[in-house]
Order: C-alpha cells, then structure tokens, then sequence
C-alpha cells in the first residue's frame, strides 16, 4: 500500500490513510501500530470530560397505579381485565390454643365425647412425642377426683394415668382409706386424671403455656364428673386449678377450687424419694377420710 503525504510532511495524510485502511486488513495492522507509536492508547472524545460534573440520569419510574405491560398482556392473553390484586403485609391472625381448646371442651357434653376432644386436639405438640392420650381411669362416678401432673413413661405406654411404681404406692395410700379405683360403689371408690393427657419429654415440668391450654379440658373433665372433693397431687394441678405452686406448702391444707373442697397432697412419686414425707401424707389421708364421712 502506498501511503500520502500529510499536508504538514509530518506524516499520512489521515484521510488517504483511512481510505487505504478500507481496503486492505493489513493497513488495519499499521494503522494501530501508528497509532501505538503516537502514545494512544485509549478512545477518547474530541473535548476533555469532568467526570465529577457528569449528572446520569435516572429514567422516570412508571407510576405506582400503571399496570406494567408484561402483567396486562398476561391478562389480555388470559381473558382477564380485572384490577391487579394488591399484597396485604399484615400478618396472618394468630390461633389462640385456649380459646380453641375452650370451646372444644365446652361442646362436650359427656365425658366420652371429651375423650373423643381431647384425643382430636391438635394444638398441643405434647401430642406428637407420645404414644398414647392418657383420659382417666377408675369410676367416673365416685365422690372423689384425683388430679395428677402428667403421664410417666408406663403411663404412656399403657394408656392408662398412675400406673406405675407411683401408681402403684397410690393404690395402697387410698386403699388404706376403703378407697379404690376398680370398685363401683362411688362411694368406696375414687376417680383419678391428669391435667396433662400426654407426657411431656424426658418427664419434665409442664410449661405454663401448656398447663393454661389444657386448663379448660381439666374444667369440663370435673364439671361432667362432677365429684364431691377434689385432690391434688404436685405442683401442676395445684397450678391449674389455683393459680398457686408450692406444694409443700400448701399440703394439706383445704381451700376450694370450681366451687368445690380441694385438699393438695405430695406426689406419690415425691413420697417415694422422701420416705420421711409418708408420714404427712397419712395425715392428709385421714383427713380425706374425715371430710367423706362427715359429709
């Protein structure tokens, strides 16, 4: 390729030279080679640009009510002029268990149809580490109600509340009293629930919140049961039923709960890791005994 003279005689003639370019790749080659010995090394405008006084401008957002096209051509496509639906950020409404387990427990009229409640509760997560609900056990018809914490590990495996080695020293405790669970007399026998129908893991303490769901459960369980005392054993139902905990201290002395006498006793399980304790409760025994025959 033969290359112009520039008009100063200092080099191509740049329009020659871009001329020449178009037609043969290899003046491409020379071109950059030139363009490298003149030290450029950059595209750069014919003017110099402040990069600090530049203002980019932003395009105009759409306005908050314009549909934007893509969602109307959906809807044109789909046969559907409706106004778009708008997100609501308010939270879901929360379900209260108690009022729920209220009202459940409420709507039974028979103590059958508040085991059928109690076993379709759902709200509970006690209930889904247990194998079995734990109702009641004994006559439902006899003058005293007994009201433990919550089902042990026999207890949930058996189905049945008081069962095991504690069960089993409560049995003896009554029975020394003309007080059993099997007799159909109400009046030799005794009817025993817990406020808890499923076992809490690793039997540990209910928690107030569960305690309270289950509350109106243990309400309706004496209203229908209807019994002329009431006898709590631990600190849970001493809970439910008063509002109070310390069952040491609140052993043996009656008070009323639901409109009826209640006398608080140690747990049979307490009694058997303090065999010192056995002695109070035959004294609230006795006075149980006391209570039945006077009334």
């Amino acid at each position: 390729m033969t290359e112009t003279a520039a008009p100063d005689g200092e080099g191509p003639d740049p329009e020659a030279f871009a001329a020449a370019v178009a037609e043969d790749w290899n003046a491409s080659y020379a071109a950059l080679d030139w363009q490298l010995d003149c030290g450029i090394d950059e595209v750069i405008g014919e003017a110099p640009v402040n990069r600090y006084e530049v203002v980019i401008e932003k395009p105009a957002r759409a306005a908050q009510s314009e549909t934007p096209a893509r969602v109307q051509n959906a809807r044109n496509a789909a046969g559907q002029n409706a106004a778009p639906q708008t997100y609501d950020p308010s939270p879901e409404p929360q379900i209260d268990p108690v009022a729920v387990a209220s009202a459940i427990a409420a709507s039974a009229a028979t103590l059958e149809a508040l085991e059928t409640a109690i076993r379709g509760f759902d709200l509970c997560d006690l209930k889904r580490g247990a194998r079995n609900t734990v109702f009641a056990d004994g006559n439902p018809k006899a003058r005293v109600l007994i009201l433990g914490e919550a089902p042990g590990r026999e207890e949930d495996i058996e189905g049945r509340p008081f069962v095991g080695e504690a069960g089993r020293l409560l049995d003896r405790m009554f029975g020394a009293i003309g007080l059993t669970r099997q007799s159909p007399d109400p009046a030799a026998s005794f009817y025993i629930t817990n406020v808890m129908p499923w076992r809490p893991e690793g039997n540990r303490d209910p928690s107030p919140a569960e305690i309270a769901m289950l509350r109106p459960f243990v309400e309706r369980h004496i209203a229908l049961a209807d019994p002329d005392v009431i006898v709590v054993m631990g600190n849970t139902p001493l809970i439910a039923l008063t509002g109070n905990r310390g069952i040491l201290r609140a052993r043996g002395t009656w008070t009323t709960a639901l409109e009826k006498p209640l006398l608080p006793m140690t747990h049979p399980a307490y009694l058997l890791r303090t065999p010192a304790a056995k002695r109070e409760a035959w004294a609230d025994l006795l006075a149980l005994r006391a209570f039945l025959d006077k009334a």
